[in-house]
């Protein structure tokens, strides 16, 4: 009996909102991708998108063998509670499908695992491919997917595939050239893997068993079909006809376009108030001072030098009175609206707001020490930086989501602008006390569309002198 393993996600940009799925069959033995599905739903919860990438993803897997078992792999714990019977389906929505889902295959053949979100990457992605599709009008087409670029060539054994720690930017372009490149060589040859940059994507339609699923080998072809100017393919019984290569999004903030226009998050800490030149805990639990005359004159600066740029396409800010005067500051200049996220704020640092390092070394040494020395460990009545970390993640996640594609000005704080420079290196939580961030600074992320990361630009502060 041949085994499958299905890997099914869904999102919805509001919940509910603008939504779609992704689901995908691999070969449990070999690896393999077999058969890709996505598609843009319309209007629809984060909930229903993920059980219909869950029933997209078992017809597939049924579609290719019928007497297969199982083993699904989702990130939502509803779902997988649900399906394996532990816990009750309340909700009229869930219901039938549900019951949709338990009709593909006999229940003694499928089984459940939940996965944290970080290992259901590709599921995830074409989900994203067919929300970003429906925002454009469209449905979800296998012969534009990139979901699959960072993905290893079944059976490889890694020789020459360029490693890297999670956010290494450097290694998933590379993997992606050297996909492209192996292509190249293969084309014409039936040899090529899937893995082609953006530019060379074309729009060569796929439809297999009725829906968007394609198995492994047929969107390998059809990408081969629009990289190398055929002229139609035939999948699962269907032909398609050629289509011209789809065109780059623009890149911004030097950004590589090996896999298309980033959304890159360019990261201004907020202009001085009075007790940041006193160098003292300001966080979230303090007083939540305004900008000083001089904080005011920085964010005055730090908007024209954006408007020269000219590449910011939405602001985003703290809630934090300080960051949300440096917002409004830019983006008047910037003629764009001020949206406020409150996982960009800064650590509540509890008992020593409004203190100086000296003073609280003083007061509290043995507390002092021990936040030091672990980022677990949190200043009396304020966070830890592992907390901090917990909601940066989420907010990071949150806005990628919502700005694929487009460079984004998040209006912060020390502590969140650190910490996704540290996530983006791979960098331990320690380094966060060896970066230096001046009020008023920019700093750059880009993230790309296999998951990775690339710091662009830290603590440039040009624009103040």
């Amino acid at each position: 009996m041949r085994e499958f393993i299905v890997e099914a996600d869904g999102g919805s940009r509001g919940n509910p909102g603008p939504a779609g799925y992704g689901a995908v069959v691999i070969d449990a033995e070999s690896g393999e991708t077999l058969a890709e599905a996505a598609e843009y739903i319309g209007v629809a919860t984060n909930n229903v998108a993920e059980y219909k990438g869950l029933v997209a993803g078992l017809k597939a897997a049924h579609a290719l063998d019928p007497a297969a078992s199982v083993h699904v792999r989702m990130d939502s714990k509803l779902v997988v509670e649900q399906m394996s019977g532990r816990w009750k389906i309340k909700h009229p929505d869930m219901k039938p499908l549900a019951a949709e889902a338990a009709r593909v295959l006999p229940g003694t053949r499928v089984t459940y695992e939940w996965i944290p979100r970080e290992k259901n990457k590709h599921a995830d992605r074409l989900a994203n491919e067919a929300m970003d599709a429906g925002k454009r009008g469209e449905q979800w087409s296998p012969s534009a997917s990139t979901a699959e670029l960072d993905r290893p060539a079944a059976g490889a054994s890694g020789a020459g595939t360029p490693a890297g720690p999670p956010g290494d930017a450097a290694a998933g372009a590379a993997k992606a050239r050297a996909a492209l490149a192996g292509a190249s060589a293969g084309r014409g040859t039936g040899g090529a893997e899937a893995g082609f940059t953006a530019s060379a994507l074309g729009a060569a339609g796929a439809v297999a068993q009725g829906a968007d699923v394609a198995k492994g080998a047929d969107v390998r072809a059809a990408r081969s079909v629009a990289a190398g100017g055929g002229s139609g393919v035939s999948l699962g019984g269907t032909t398609t006809g050629g289509a011209a290569a789809t065109a780059v999004p623009p890149v911004g903030w030097g950004a590589s376009a090996d896999l298309g226009a980033p959304a890159t998050f360019v990261l201004l800490r907020h202009g001085e108030t009075p007790l940041t030149p006193q160098k003292r805990f300001s966080g979230s639990g303090g007083s939540n001072p305004s900008l000083s005359d001089v904080g005011r004159e920085q964010a005055v600066r730090v908007a024209a030098a954006l408007a020269a740029r000219g590449t910011v396409q939405a602001v985003v800010s703290s809630p934090l009175l300080r960051c949300q005067e440096t917002a409004r500051t830019v983006a008047a200049r910037l003629g764009l609206d001020v949206h406020l996220e409150e996982g960009l704020r800064e650590t509540d640092f509890g008992d020593w707001e409004g203190l100086t390092f000296a003073e609280v070394r003083e007061r509290q040494p043995d507390a002092l020490t021990a936040w030091l020395a672990s980022p677990d460990v949190a200043p009396p009545g304020g966070e830890s930086f592992t907390e901090v970390t917990t909601r940066v993640e989420a907010a990071r996640e949150r806005l990628l989501t919502a700005h694929a594609g487009r460079t984004v000005l998040l209006v912060t704080h020390v502590t969140p602008i650190k910490t996704l420079v540290r996530l983006a290196l791979g960098a331990p939580p320690e380094s966060l006390f060896r970066m230096e961030l001046s009020a008023a600074s920019l700093s750059a992320v880009a993230y790309y569309a296999d998951g990775n990361a690339s710091l662009r630009l830290l603590n440039d502060t040009a624009h103040l002198r």
